[in-house]
């Protein structure tokens, strides 16, 4: 018998928490400053020792940088904010009633809003006493995968009552993710007026020193490249977009590449971003914008960025299935 007085007490619940990079609440330098800061201070990004990264941070990187910044996301912003907020909000509202009316589908970012620790909140409020952190990270890295989590279970940790916990492993080398990527890959190609001399798998770079300390990114990014390619029937060729600071990144560069290739004579090429879940800054400014730009400002002739998954069938299909499976034991299988 509950007591006179009680807080109600909800329905069980399972939750599903969608987990995004993050982005600033809008394309302004001064938002822009806020969610830079945020993001560039994290430990898991810079592996700098605070005492030498942070006067660098404040005193040179966010006195420039987020001018810069803001120009880039003006030209992507939407109706519906950021590009990245716009279409995880979709992925999530596609998989509302995905798991039956016990579960509830939400969405966080890792920097800026909705912030993690808040969407656990209210996922306990509704009820939900387990709860699937989903990052939507095909390929593991430190940077992305394990500080999503690590922002979780922070959360976590100032909780009295904690709900149960799963986390979404990477599923590079899922068939249900390389059939998805191969089936919306071939759609796009379809759409196109030419031939490409050659298709670019770009993923987001990082500092070599994270394959150097064991990270298996890079690894799984040429996995996912070769199972897609081999499912594909052709040659992808791999390269690394998104360099920052002077430290050696993974290479070869994205930019460098579509600059190179004209002169090979490769002079039609389309591109794609399988380290993606959703399209973003990184994807529809640095290479559907600028990665034009130098393509054909070095003799390219025809250019094509292809989407990413974001909330189309193929990719909601995909997400429902591989989070059902991590979901198993909590809910009833279909």
């Amino acid at each position: 018998m509950i007591p006179t007085g009680h807080p109600p007490i909800p329905t069980p619940k399972v939750g599903v928490l969608l987990i995004n990079l993050g982005t600033p609440d809008s394309a302004d330098a001064r938002a822009v400053k806020r969610y830079l800061g945020e993001f560039l201070s994290d430990r898991r990004v810079v592996e700098i020792p605070q005492l030498l990264w942070q006067p660098i941070l404040r005193g040179i990187i966010l006195t420039t940088r987020p001018k810069k910044s803001a120009h880039a996301y003006q030209q992507v912003w939407t109706d519906a904010g950021s590009p990245l907020a716009a279409f995880t909000a979709q992925q999530s509202a596609a998989l509302k009633d995905a798991f039956g009316p016990g579960v509830v589908v939400d969405w966080a970012m890792r920097y800026g809003n909705p912030s993690i620790a808040d969407r656990i909140a209210a996922l306990k409020a509704q009820g939900c006493e387990r709860i699937l952190l989903a990052p939507l990270y095909p390929q593991y890295c430190a940077a992305t995968t394990a500080t999503a989590n690590d922002k979780a279970f922070a959360a976590l940790a100032a909780m009295r009552w904690q709900p149960a916990i799963r986390t979404l492993p990477p599923y590079y080398d899922d068939p249900l993710y390389i059939d998805a990527l191969k089936r919306s890959v071939e759609a796009g190609l379809k759409t196109l007026d030419f031939e490409p001399d050659v298709i670019l798998a770009s993923f987001h770079g990082m500092p070599q020193r994270t394959l150097e300390l064991g990270d298996p990114y890079y690894c799984h990014c040429r996995k996912t490249a070769r199972l897609l390619g081999e499912a594909m029937g052709r040659d992808l060729r791999v390269t690394f977009q998104s360099r920052f600071g002077r430290a050696k990144w993974l290479e070869p560069a994205t930019d460098t590449t579509l600059e190179a290739l004209p002169g090979e004579g490769k002079r039609k090429v389309a591109i794609i971003a399988p380290g993606f879940s959703a399209d973003c800054l990184e994807t529809l400014e640095e290479l559907a914008i600028r990665g034009r730009e130098s393509f054909e400002g070095a003799g390219g002739t025809h250019f094509a960025y292809l989407p990413c998954l974001n909330a189309s069938q193929i990719g909601t299909e995909m997400l429902r299935s591989i989070l059902q499976r991590e979901l198993a034991g909590w809910v009833p299988l279909p």
